[in-house]
């Protein structure tokens, strides 16, 4: 093992006791899904700002925007909203349905790699220029596959997409690690959002998506190294 791969699992390992010092059966996965979390900003906001305002990890907003649209008082495309509910419902639906009987963390690593080959399609599609729906059905897949899995593995207040009850959490629970987690947790995603939106403003889709690949990409080689590693103690 080399000496910055030592430090970075060190490092991995001291991040899991500190958001989990009780222990959870999945808890060194906790830095990657933050990572994830991350992630579904920046998804959102290519698909918002570059694809026709609707989302492709926030299938709340896109239920509302399918309601606008449909009422006629807002310039939104039903079509593009039901496309990423499509979407989104496949992907999570082929992620609970693979495995069913396997150990959720065993699986991590293999769906993550399948998210980062649907994000190189969506890059493909959109450098292309294939149009808009080639860009959101691979990405709308991926973050289905991506909450499918989150829902298997059940790691406390890292849903890595939805803050609703994040936040609820945060004002109506008494103060301890998990308002450390859930809070952790919305500043990951309004920082992707961020992120996605300066990237979107400089390179379009394109370099939004290719970040999200990479990002992907490098989720699935640390969750493949450390799903057999030793489990975090409680401290």
């Amino acid at each position: 093992m080399t000496w910055a791969r030592a430090v970075g699992g060190g490092a991995t390992r001291a991040a899991a006791r500190w958001l989990f010092p009780e222990g959870h059966r999945d808890a060194r996965l906790a830095p990657l899904l933050l990572v994830l979390t991350f992630v579904s900003g920046l998804v959102d906001a290519a698909s918002f700002l570059g694809l026709g305002r609707v989302f492709v990890a926030n299938m709340t907003g896109n239920v509302v925007f399918l309601g606008f649209a449909l009422s006629g008082v807002a310039q939104l495309s039903a079509l593009a909203s039901v496309v990423a509910l499509a979407g989104f419902l496949a992907g999570a639906v082929a992620g609970g349905a693979w495995r069913r009987d396997a150990a959720a963390g065993e699986l991590f690593a293999p769906l993550v790699a399948v998210q980062a080959l649907l994000a190189a399609c969506a890059l493909a599609a959109a450098t292309a220029g294939w149009g808009r729906y080639a860009v959101l059905v691979p990405l709308a897949c991926g973050m289905g596959l991506q909450n499918a899995v989150v829902h298997r593995l059940g790691v406390p207040d890292l849903t890595t997409t939805v803050m609703t009850r994040t936040l609820t959490g945060l004002a109506a629970d008494r103060a301890g690690r998990a308002t450390v987690r859930r809070g952790v947790s919305v500043v990951a995603l309004a920082a992707g959002a961020l992120c996605g939106g300066l990237l979107h403003a400089r390179g379009g889709v394109e370099a939004v998506v290719a970040v999200v690949l990479g990002l992907w990409f490098l989720v699935a080689l640390a969750g493949l190294r450390w799903r057999r590693g030793p489990e975090p103690s409680a401290v």
